[in-house]
């Protein structure tokens, strides 16, 4: 299992963002990384400066969302639709960007539905659960 550090996937974001701006060639991760980054340009500020961001505390208490964990979720939900895993996540999140008439706004809600169901994980030293992290996502397509 691949594991970046912390400090990776913020390299990995800040050269995407940059290639993506110079025209230079791309890996297809890089490609989905640099589409979520050209949606999210009030980012693109921490993207710019690879120091800058590899210093950055993203305290919530402060009122900052990290980016990086952000983008990172987004690429994680991507990756878990298209391959259909948990299976089932490919049709309820359909089914929610078709409420929504937004991939990007149905991503977001999935978003708390895949935040809830990691800090229950963690929280209980269980695996995720991806029934319970499914359910979710259906039930906010259907309200």
């Amino acid at each position: 299992m691949f594991a970046p550090s912390q400090n990776d996937v913020r390299r990995f974001f800040c050269d995407a963002f940059k290639k993506r701006r110079d025209g230079s060639v791309m890996t297809p991760l890089e490609t989905l990384a640099a589409d979520w980054v050209d949606q999210h340009p009030e980012y693109h500020d921490d993207l710019a400066d690879v120091d800058a961001a590899l210093a950055a505390v993203f305290d919530v208490d402060a009122g900052r969302t990290n980016p990086f964990l952000h983008l990172s979720m987004h690429l994680s939900i991507s990756e878990q639709v298209s391959i259909d895993q948990p299976r089932g996540i490919k049709q309820a999140f359909g089914l929610l960007a078709a409420k929504l008439g937004s991939a990007h706004e149905a991503q977001h809600e999935v978003m708390e539905c895949l935040g809830q169901m990691m800090w229950e994980s963690q929280r209980s030293g269980l695996p995720p659960d991806g029934e319970k992290y499914i359910d979710c996502v259906r039930r906010r397509a259907t309200r």
